[in-house]
């Protein structure tokens, strides 16, 4: 039991992934195509937002779509647009007191696996910030020919996809803890020995009392 899991989004930093990509875009001359995107969007949101259809399920679709917005762009392209992107927006909202618990966790031995449904290089980023060692496990995107064709290498990993993946990592392993906030976290937190749910949504929260999981916020 070596190994700690951690979610991104809500559990590491109160930012998100599609806020830094609308920011890089209007910075970058991309206005109008994500405001496009985003308008189009804008019904489902809504009808996420008020219960009326799986908010999970919309979420990926998005990231789906909002991978299109970067199509063309080459790998270090790539990687500029995902370092941007944790530099303003995920990395200055980060949970400093979750990341202070890791860090103490890594100097102990043990190994850190990030596990979300972001974007591969994004999370690559935001891990390179928490230090060598590291690892990303995120949604990967397709590259052709050293370009980014827009599309994503498998399904978005999220919910049980998140687990699946980071079961074969552990590949037997028992996982020592894990943190998540959101109900979309609770089959990677029902891997660990120690689940953890940090700052959760009101649902996970509940769950979390009525099996004795240690809360954090």
């Amino acid at each position: 039991m070596n190994t700690i899991a951690a979610d991104l989004e809500g559990t590491l930093t109160t930012g998100e992934t599609w806020r830094g990509l609308a920011a890089w875009m209007q910075a970058h001359g991309r206005a109008a195509q994500y405001q496009w995107f985003f308008y189009r969007n804008l019904p489902g949101a809504v009808a996420a937002r008020l219960g009326l259809q799986d908010r999970r399920a919309f979420q990926d679709r998005f990231m789906e779509g909002a991978a299109g917005l970067l199509a063309g762009l080459g790998q270090a392209e790539l990687a500029a647009v995902s370092e941007w992107v944790v530099t303003n927006e995920l990395w200055p909202k980060r949970r400093q007191d979750v990341l202070d618990e890791l860090l103490r966790l890594r100097q102990d031995g043990r190994r850190l696996v990030l596990c979300s449904a972001t974007f591969q290089p994004i999370l690559e980023a935001f891990a390179r910030r928490m230090g060598e060692g590291v690892v990303a496990l995120g949604t990967p995107l397709e590259v052709e020919g050293g370009v980014f064709t827009g599309r994503l290498r498998g399904p978005v990993r999220s919910g049980a996809h998140k687990a699946e993946h980071l079961r074969k990592l552990l590949d037997g392993e028992v996982l020592y803890r894990a943190y998540g906030d959101s109900l979309p976290d609770l089959a990677m937190l029902e891997l660990a020995e120690e689940p953890v749910a940090v700052y959760p949504e009101p649902r996970l929260r509940e769950l979390a009392l009525q099996r004795n999981w240690r809360v954090i916020g």
